[in-house]
């Protein structure tokens, strides 16, 4: 079935649940490297400014969660919380692939 003609709350659960998890899974990755790694390439406060608002979305994406499910999928969430989830995701993702890339030249020398 097209998502046009699914309701409104299968929509929800079709696509805003899976997106909330994908945050959840991707900010608790980024958050395991920061905590656990030095990032050569940021500053100490740097990184944990990156931490720290990477804490802050994984609270936020749980407590949207939260009311996702309370309310049986009867919730959405605006766009314009949405987007700086991704904009920090997105950060991450970039602190993530040239973390690993100056590793990997590293071990190659």
């Amino acid at each position: 079935m097209p998502l046009s003609n699914l309701p409104e709350n299968e929509l929800l659960k079709t696509v805003l649940q899976p997106l909330l998890e994908d945050f959840q899974y991707w900010f608790a990755r980024s958050r395991l490297l920061l905590e656990t790694e030095e990032i050569p390439f940021l500053s100490e406060n740097q990184q944990s400014d990156l931490l720290e608002r990477v804490k802050q979305a994984q609270a936020e994406v749980s407590t949207a969660q939260m009311l996702f499910l309370a309310t049986g999928a009867q919730v959405g969430i605006e766009t314009s919380a949405l987007v700086p989830w991704h904009q920090l995701v997105t950060e991450c993702w970039q602190v993530g692939m040239r973390f690993r890339t100056e590793q990997a030249t590293s071990n190659n020398k």
